[in-house]
């Protein structure tokens, strides 16, 4: 293993072994929800993983390391940090990892150190993408180039939907990333199931799903491949609702002035603030249902008969 990572003895001994195992991002620990809510969950969502039979591994930056997998003292000192704990892109890896920051990893960074440790399948909620209006602020999410050169399946509930759902698409496409919808034929919108956007292929078990991975990656083409899976009917919001709490969450960010990677958490917590907690609600039910898809699919790719080069 890349002598930068560590992994718990849990993770190393399953990857070692050929068991299943999920990675999970940690910027929804210190930056997605507050403190102890943010700390129920992450332990929530290892718990949820394990009950499917895979071994949970939230990846994050702590002394001069990449954790694969995080202890409770770990897990904690991530949730309750607050500012002193920086939200790690690809960009920032190698800062914090040579000044010894404590950082939390994007999309982008967890998909790194998930194919640093050989993991293939990484649950979140959503993903980042083109934000509204990148075609004069050019603010586009690093994720979306980590899709396309990092080969790893993530199971995410779609992009957040205060993004530019149709412009991310594109960017994806032109990228060559699969986007693959988990008993959907339109790729959802977070807190709702539908965008009227097309998937690129709908699959309806993650037998299906693990078969796409290993032909695509045993032809040797590179790069991630989106599973996109609804948020529960039970859970989701109405999408013209949103709509309407997004715009106003937009432009109170746009009339104070947040830019670049601050934009995503000021606008969760807007819409926290604006649909009384709702949006929070939603998002850690979507959040617990990718984990469990994640862990099925983990099961099904080992359990393939011809491992992967």
């Amino acid at each position: 293993m890349h002598p930068t990572l560590l992994p718990t003895p849990e993770v190393a001994d399953a990857l070692n072994e050929g068991r299943p195992v999920v990675a999970l991002e940690s910027t929804v620990i210190s930056h997605g929800m507050p403190y102890p809510k943010n700390l129920e969950t992450a332990r929530g969502l290892e718990a949820l993983i394990r009950a499917e039979g895979a071994v949970p591994a939230t990846i994050a930056v702590l002394d001069g390391r990449i954790r694969i997998g995080l202890d409770d003292t770990a897990l904690e000192r991530l949730a309750s940090g607050g500012k002193e704990v920086l939200k790690l892109s690809r960009r920032d890896l190698p800062v914090a990892l040579a000044t010894g920051a404590v950082g939390a990893t994007t999309v982008a960074a967890t998909m790194i150190g998930a194919r640093l440790a050989g993991i293939r399948i990484f649950a979140t909620g959503g993903l980042g993408g083109v934000h509204r209006g990148a075609e004069t602020s050019f603010d586009v999410s690093a994720d979306l180039d980590e899709l396309a050169r990092t080969s790893v399946c993530v199971v995410c509930a779609g992009a957040k939907s205060i993004l530019d759902l149709p412009k991310t698409l594109e960017v994806l496409e032109t990228r060559g990333v699969p986007v693959l919808g988990f008993g959907t034929e339109e790729f959802p919108a977070f807190y709702s199931r539908n965008s009227g956007l097309p998937v690129s292929h709908r699959c309806d078990n993650v037998t299906e799903v693990a078969r796409i991975l290993r032909a695509k990656w045993d032809l040797g083409l590179e790069g991630g491949v989106v599973l996109a899976n609804p948020i529960p009917e039970a859970d989701a919001l109405d999408g013209a609702a949103m709509e309407a709490c997004i715009a106003e969450a937009l432009a109170d960010a746009d009339a104070k002035g947040i830019k670049g990677k601050a934009v995503t958490p000021f606008l969760l917590a807007a819409l926290e603030r604006i649909t009384a907690g709702r949006s929070l609600t939603a998002n850690m039910a979507l959040i617990r249902n990718n984990a469990i898809v994640a862990a099925r699919l983990a099961a099904a790719l080992t359990a393939l008969p011809r491992p992967m080069a």
